[in-house]
Formats: C-alpha cells, sequence, structure tokens
C-alpha cells in the first residue's frame, strides 16, 4: 500500500499527539495521586467510593467529638476523685483529733486547743470541696448536677453522678465541737458517717469514670478500624504509583520525540521540488 505524504494532513503527527495527551492525562494523575496520596481525590475519580468515602470521613469526625466530650467528662470525674480522695484522707485526721478530745485527762485548755485544730481541718474539707472544679463544673459542691456526657454517634450518654460532699461530710461536721468528752462522743458519730459516705462517693464516682474510660477506649478502636476501611478505599499504593510515574514520565519523553519526528516528516516533501 502506497503512503500519501501531504502538508495539509500529517497522521502520523496526529497519531503522535493524540498519544502524548493520553500520557499527559495520565502523568497528571499520577502526580496527583502521588502528591495527596490518595487514589480517590474527588468524585470525578469514582463517584461510588468517593461518596461511600465522604460518610465513613463524617463517622470519624462524629466519633472524635463524641471523644472529646468523653474526655472533658474524665476531666470533671478525675478532678472530682482527687477532691474526694483529699477529703477522705482529711477526714482520718479529723478522726484522729476527736478521739484525743475524748479523753477524759485532756485539761480544759487541751480541749481548746483541739477544737481550734479541729474547726480548722473542717474548714479544709469546704475548701478541697469548692475547689474540686473543671471547666465550669463542680459535682462535690451541695447543688452540683449529675453530667450526662454523650458516650456514642446515635446520641446514647454515660452519667456521671453528682456527690454533695458539702451537705453531707462538710455541714453535719461543721455543727460539731469537741468543747469537751461528750461532745467529741457526738463527733465521732458524725465523722464515722461521713467517712462511710465519701467512701461511698469514691467508689461511685471511680465507677463512672471507669465506664468513660472504657467507652473511649472502645470509640479510640472504633476510628482505628474506621479509618483502615477509609484507607482501603481512598489510599493510593504509593509504590505502585512511583514505579507508574516513572513509567509515564518515559512514556512521555518517547511521545515528544515521536511528535518532533512525524512533524518533521512534510519536510521530506521540500527535496522533491530542488
Amino acid at each position: 500500500m502506497a503512503i500519501q505524504n501531504s502538508i495539509n494532513t500529517n497522521p502520523s503527527a496526529l497519531v503522535a499527539l493524540r498519544n502524548l495527551n493520553a500520557t499527559n492525562s495520565a502523568l497528571a494523575a499520577v502526580q496527583d495521586r502521588v502528591s495527596t496520596g490518595l487514589k480517590v481525590i474527588g468524585a470525578a475519580d469514582n463517584a461510588s467510593s468517593f461518596a461511600i468515602a465522604q460518610g465513613i470521613r463524617a463517622e470519624i469526625k462524629a466519633i472524635a467529638a463524641v471523644k472529646q466530650g468523653l474526655s472533658n467528662g474524665q476531666g470533671v470525674a478525675t478532678v472530682a476523685i482527687g477532691g474526694a480522695t483529699e477529703v477522705s484522707n482529711l477526714l482520718a485526721d479529723i478522726k484522729g483529733k476527736i478521739i484525743e478530745g475524748l479523753n477524759p485527762a485532756n485539761t480544759s485548755e487541751q480541749q481548746v486547743i483541739l477544737n481550734a485544730d479541729f474547726v480548722g481541718l473542717i474548714g479544709q474539707i469546704l475548701t478541697f470541696v469548692q475547689n474540686a472544679e473543671f471547666n465550669g463544673r463542680n459535682i462535690l459542691e451541695s447543688g452540683g448536677s449529675n453530667v450526662n456526657i454523650i458516650a456514642d454517634t446515635s446520641g446514647g450518654a454515660l452519667t456521671l453522678r453528682a456527690q454533695d460532699l458539702e451537705g453531707t461530710a462538710f455541714s453535719p461536721l461543721n455543727a460539731q465541737n469537741l468543747a469537751n468528752a461528750s461532745a467529741a462522743s457526738a463527733a465521732l458519730t458524725v465523722v464515722n458517717s461521713a467517712i462511710a459516705t465519701v467512701n461511698t462517693a469514691l467508689g461511685q464516682l471511680g465507677a463512672d469514670n471507669r465506664a468513660l474510660t472504657f467507652q473511649e477506649s472502645f470509640l479510640s478502636a472504633i476510628s482505628d478500624a474506621t479509618e483502615e476501611g477509609l484507607a482501603s478505599i481512598v489510599d493510593a499504593d504509593l509504590a505502585k504509583e512511583s514505579a507508574q510515574l516513572q513509567s509515564l514520565q518515559v512514556k512521555q519523553q518517547l511521545a515528544i520525540q515521536t511528535l518532533s519526528i512525524a512533524n518533521a516528516t512534510p519536510q521530506v516533501i521540500l527535496s522533491l521540488f530542488r
């Protein structure tokens, strides 16, 4: 078959140009995947995969928001546990003072000193309680309310129960004194009740805090698994993309050379007219 030479139409150049354009498009796509680390960057790449990925990304953000709320709740619980623990330790010291006040051999001067120490320790209870605040929440004060914390993306909640140590520990003891052995005996009954109450409060606070910790750990595991699933849908295989990038760069250079040769073909016609 004879090959027709023409200066109006250069089929070889057109083929070479089409191949170069296709190579350039493929190279641009690979460069995008390498630079972003994603094989599905937008809906134009793969509409269904991108839609699924967007839904998964929304779920991951929702889990992150829930975890943040749980962290705030853990902050409230940790501070409350710290405050209640200090109150518990202080009650042990107060009980020791009361036992000293029960001694009938104490002189009136000794009883006055013991009572002054007792009053000072009782005041310290209130200080501990009032300073057990985190992010504006104090669940140890009188009037403190339960803290409901969102625990999952469906709106389920966990409750951090308030413990009124001001009303159950400080106020009853604040009404006592160690003026004499009889008063000390009454104070002993009150402090024993306060110790039991504070210990119960510590148990509840600890249980509530553990529930928050377990839920946070669970959500971390779910978030990690979800991110792995997202990665399998949209992440690019960079080792493969790197190899393809080098291949396309070589192909591009060859296509440019081929186009140059094809564009030079009409020059041969000039030699026929010399």
